[in-house]
């Protein structure tokens, strides 16, 4: 898949990745910093701003990886209850057999299945 066609259908992805890489370089900056001071005083800028502002940048590439699967999940059940709202929709579902699923079970569900209400609304 073309790159530029992958960051226009997975933005947040793109975004994420990016951040990720930003918050790394940052703590290998931060790193070499402090590695190059022998006074703490010299080393609290760098721990500082290349240490926690590092990981404060990969936590945020995470939020947004994570945003972006649960985006992908949501879609993918969004399609499951279309898919099964047609199906109600249809003659393929057995309304007998749901009655004796619920009656067998001793689920609380046999109101709704007899009231009509069971399925996607």
């Amino acid at each position: 898949m073309e790159l530029g066609k992958w960051i226009r259908l997975a933005g947040d992805r793109a975004a994420a990745v990016a951040l990720i890489g930003v918050g790394v370089i940052v703590i290998i900056v931060g790193w070499m910093g402090v590695s190059g001071e022998a006074y703490p005083a010299k080393q609290l800028p760098f721990i500082i701003s290349g240490g926690i502002g590092g990981m404060c940048i990969l936590g945020l590439g995470a939020l947004l990886w994570l945003s972006s699967d649960l985006r992908d999940e949501w879609t993918a059940l969004d399609r499951i209850q279309e898919a099964l709202s047609d199906l109600a929709g249809t003659e393929l579902v057995d309304r007998t057999g749901l009655e004796r699923a619920a009656t067998l079970s001793g689920d609380s569900t046999k109101a709704l299945v007899t009231s009509g209400t069971a399925g996607p609304s």
